[in-house]
C-alpha cells in the first residue's frame, strides 16, 4: 500500500485519482485550502488524512505544513490543483498573473521542496498535471500558459536533479477535460459548455495511475492526453 499526497482532490481529475487510490486501499493525504474544505474532503474520502495550506499564498506553506503532522514517507506527490484566468496580454492585470503563477507554479515548487525528503525515502514519484497550454500558448491564454510552461521547466529540472535519488518525475498534459474548471473556462470564453465533447476525468486519472504504477525499471517523463472525439 502506497502513501500519496494530492492537491485538487475536491473535484475533477484530483477527485477521480483520490477515489481510485482509496478503492485500492492506498493511504491518502489531501491538501485543502482551509479547514472547512479539509472537513469536506475528510467526509468525502473516509480514512484520508487532510492537510491545510493555501496554494494562493505559497510563501506561507512552509509555516502551515510545519505545524501539522506529515506522513513518514510519500510514494507520490500529485500536483493536480490549478486556476485559470483568461485575458489578452494587453488586458490581463498583474494580480491575475500573480494568482496563476502562485497556484500553478510556485506552490507546486514549494510543496515539492518541503516534501521531497519524504519522496526520496520511498523512491517515489512526483506528478505534475500540466496542460496543453504548457506546450503551446494561444491568444488570451498568456498568463495561464506562462504558469504551465514554467511548470514544465520545474518538472524537467527536478527530474534531472533527482534521478540519482530514485525519484521519478512525470508531466501529464491533458487536453480539455470535463471538469468544473473547464466549465469556468468556457464561461470566460463566452462559449456553451458540453461535457460530452471533452476528456472524462477518469481517463486522465488512468494516465496518472499508469505513471506511478509503472515498474521501477522505467519512467514516463511526458504524457500527452487528447480528446478522442
Amino acid at each position: 500500500m502506497g502513501t500519496h499526497l494530492i492537491t485538487g482532490a475536491g473535484s475533477g481529475i484530483g477527485a477521480a485519482v483520490a477515489r481510485r487510490l482509496a478503492e485500492r486501499g492506498e493511504e491518502l493525504w489531501l491538501l485543502a485550502r482551509d479547514v472547512g474544505r479539509a472537513k469536506e474532503l475528510a467526509e468525502r474520502f473516509p480514512g484520508a488524512h487532510t492537510l491545510v495550506g493555501d496554494l494562493a499564498t505559497p510563501e506561507k506553506l512552509d509555516w502551515a505544513l510545519g505545524h501539522q503532522r506529515l506522513p513518514e514517507r510519500l510514494d507520490s506527490i500529485q500536483h493536480i490543483a490549478g486556476v485559470i484566468e483568461l485575458g489578452a496580454v494587453g488586458d490581463l492585470p498583474a494580480k491575475a498573473w500573480q494568482r496563476q503563477l502562485a497556484v500553478n507554479l510556485v506552490a507546486p515548487a514549494e510543496i515539492t521542496r518541503l516534501l521531497l525528503p519524504l519522496v526520496r525515502i520511498a523512491k517515489g514519484d512526483v506528478v505534475f498535471v500540466n496542460s496543453g497550454a504548457g506546450l503551446t500558448a494561444n491568444p488570451n491564454w498568456g498568463g495561464y500558459a506562462a504558469s504551465k510552461h514554467g511548470l514544465k521547466a520545474l518538472a524537467d529540472a527536478l527530474r534531472a536533479e533527482e534521478h540519482d535519488n530514485g525519484v521519478r518525475v512525470t508531466s501529464i498534459y491533458p487536453g480539455r477535460t470535463a471538469t468544473p474548471m473547464q466549465e469556468s473556462t468556457h464561461r470566460q470564453e463566452g462559449k456553451a459548455y458540453d461535457a460530452s465533447r471533452w476528456i472524462d476525468p477518469e481517463s486522465v486519472a488512468t494516465a496518472i495511475l499508469t505513471a506511478i504504477d509503472l515498474p521501477r525499471d522505467a519512467e514516463i517523463k511526458d504524457l500527452v492526453v487528447r480528446p478522442g472525439r
